[in-house]
């Protein structure tokens, strides 16, 4: 009888890898402070000249003063599109893009839309997002771009004259700006809410596991 103890009895468990890798968690950090300030002083920036009927209350802008929300602006837009760049493109080169996004199907979003509405949508398997939850990252992803690029025709519409054209004209990119953030502050009251329903999603995103 050989009274050699097995390797296998006394090795470490190997331990899951995280749900999200730490340069998700990073990049999802990140953008919620440069929304959070891009919006805020956005608002201020849209009071000084308003495309609607209405304001902002003074005491959710940021900025104090035109040129001071410009100068938040700006920071923040710079901080939004370089991060949002290199989400998208370590999501392209590992792969995560596909697997986590896609396949997206209209049957597949109504099915768990009304599995949602319904209180049967599971959330057992925080690594598998289901058909809303793909949509609703993709549709962000995409108005975040629209946000930048009707941003530099806002910002520089001489330098940016095609991109000013393709919007048609600087009236309309001012619209088009509005209503993309409109959609982002859309998105992340509806994404604040699902955190409220399933904490453990807010735990995953800020620890490994």
């Amino acid at each position: 009888m050989s009274l050699t103890a097995d390797p296998a009895m006394h090795a470490p468990a190997s331990s899951p890898p995280p749900i999200h890798p730490a340069w998700v968690r990073i990049a999802h950090g990140l953008n919620a402070v440069a929304v959070l300030v891009m919006v805020a002083s956005g608002w201020r920036i849209y009071n000084a000249s308003p495309l609607f009927g209405f304001t902002f209350p003074e005491a959710i802008t940021l900025g104090g003063w035109l040129g001071g929300a410009l100068q938040w602006h700006f920071a923040a837009m710079w901080l939004l599109a370089a991060n949002g760049l290199a989400y998208l493109a370590l999501n392209l080169a590992t792969g995560r893009l596909f697997r986590r996004f896609l396949p997206l199907s209209p049957r597949g979003v109504l099915r768990d839309m009304a599995a949602a509405l319904r209180g049967r949508l599971v959330h057992d398997d925080a690594r598998r997002y289901n058909q809303v939850q793909r949509l609703a990252y993709l549709f962000v992803m995409l108005d975040i771009a629209l946000l930048v690029v009707s941003g530099l025709v806002l910002w520089k519409p001489v330098q940016f004259g095609m991109l000013r054209e393709l919007l048609d004209g600087y009236e309309t990119a001012r619209r088009v700006h509005f209503a993309a953030m409109a959609a982002l502050v859309g998105f992340v009251v509806l994404h604040l809410a699902m955190v409220a329903l399933v904490p453990r999603t807010l735990r995953t995103m800020i620890l490994k596991k």
